[in-house]
């Protein structure tokens, strides 16, 4: 997802990949961009009003083109734990983890959520770039494991319902029930009321399975709901029917201006195969405890040159944005030296302000440093700031 998605032609091509929520959309009057060879919807009506929507009430979001890869088998915890970063082998049934894919070199492939949703089955959600990479890098690391790896992003939709409204509308919504004995709505009430950050549970939508995990992009609470992709049409319009205005469709711009404010980071933007963990603040997450071997683990341990870039939060004055591949300098004259690039970038709609995520040389990465940022031509004054730009009181 790029800071600033264009809106794409509506015409199809043979090449394109469209979620089954597509009719949905189009009957929306939403704006599509191509991304990573699908069409989604970029917007339904403004940036700035699904953004506080998210913010303020609930918002919708279909995010069915990512990858769901699952593992099957006695060893799959083993091969997980030797092909990811994090100790995946630790979570419970029911819990989610965030995880990074590392090439040998320690260079991020992709980060990813792990859900562990049976004694023997864990399911990798990918991003939709590299949902194909992630899927073939998971069958070659399992090798050896008792384990069967199968890539079951088409057989999956995923919608995302996002905001401080968002548990209160899907528990008014009807339809939904727990996997199980007893199958009813008072079931499904307690398991929703119950569950905590990084969790997921089995569930029925009009009696089809549907899991209900609490994760989520935005930096606000919410839910992601995967399903099957001839249910996401039914579930999709019956939480935006309970919701009323309270619920508002989003697209992907509002998405991506939501985890900016919340420090997330994009793959692309952020992180990529050029980037160790450490550089982009996600160091926690690399499970060096661990005693058995995983991939890139050695170039981890050994981390990054001493005047690596690290990635910093920068806040400015004023309306003028800086933006992806903006260049930071250390000062305001023509001979200042380049000291960084900016990775994410936009005006804050809840702080008003602008706000952007750069990879910057340690020594200007100390909070409260004043630096530079070419914005077309004009050096505008940013000062480092701790992430998240914005987290949620409650």
């Amino acid at each position: 997802m790029t800071n600033e998605p264009g809106t794409a032609s509506l015409e199809s091509s043979s090449s394109e990949r469209r979620s089954p929520l597509d009719a949905v959309h189009r009957a929306a009057g939403a704006s599509f961009t191509d991304f990573a060879g699908w069409q989604m919807p970029v917007r339904y009506s403004s940036d700035l009003a699904e953004h506080h929507a998210v913010r303020t009430a609930a918002g919708l979001f279909d995010l069915s083109h990512m990858g769901e890869i699952v593992l099957i088998g006695q060893q799959a915890a083993a091969a997980l734990d030797h092909a990811l970063a994090g100790k995946l082998s630790a979570i419970e049934i029911g819990q989610a983890k965030y995880s990074l894919l590392l090439a040998d070199d320690g260079g991020i492939i992709d980060d990813l959520v792990v859900y562990r949703t049976g004694d023997d089955r864990y399911m990798v959600v990918a991003n939709a770039s590299n949902a194909a990479v992630v899927a073939d890098e998971l069958r070659a690391r399992a090798e050896g494991f008792d384990t069967f790896v199968s890539d079951e992003s088409d057989d999956v939709a995923l919608i995302a319902l996002q905001g401080p409204d968002a548990r209160a509308v899907l528990l008014e919504t009807p339809g939904f029930g727990v996997d199980g004995p007893g199958n009813d709505e008072e079931d499904f009430d307690a398991k929703l009321e119950g569950l905590k950050y990084y969790r997921a549970f089995p569930a029925t939508f009009e009696g089809e399975p549907v899991l209900v995990a609490r994760t989520g992009y935005t930096g606000e609470d919410g839910f992601e709901l995967y399903l099957a992709p001839e249910r996401a049409t039914r579930l999709w319009e019956a939480l935006a029917e309970t919701g009323g205005p309270r619920v508002t469709p989003c697209g992907l711009a509002s998405r991506d201006t939501l985890r900016l404010e919340a420090g997330m980071p994009l793959y692309g933007h952020e992180l990529s195969r050029d980037i160790l963990p450490v550089q982009a603040g996600l160091g926690r997450v690399v499970a060096l405890a661990k005693p058995d071997e995983f991939v890139g683990r050695a170039a981890v341990e050994q981390g990054p040159a001493a005047d690596a870039p690290v990635l910093v939060g920068l806040a400015a004055e004023g309306r003028r944005a800086p933006r992806a591949e903006y260049e930071v300098f250390d000062g305001a004259d023509a001979d200042a030296a380049r000291v960084g690039v900016i990775t994410s970038g936009a005006l804050s709609p809840t702080l008003g302000h602008p706000i952007a995520m750069a990879l910057v040389a340690p020594d200007a990465a100390e909070p409260g440093s004043e630096l530079f940022v070419d914005v077309r031509g004009t050096r505008v004054a940013a000062s480092v700031v701790a992430l998240p730009f914005y987290k949620r009181t409650a």
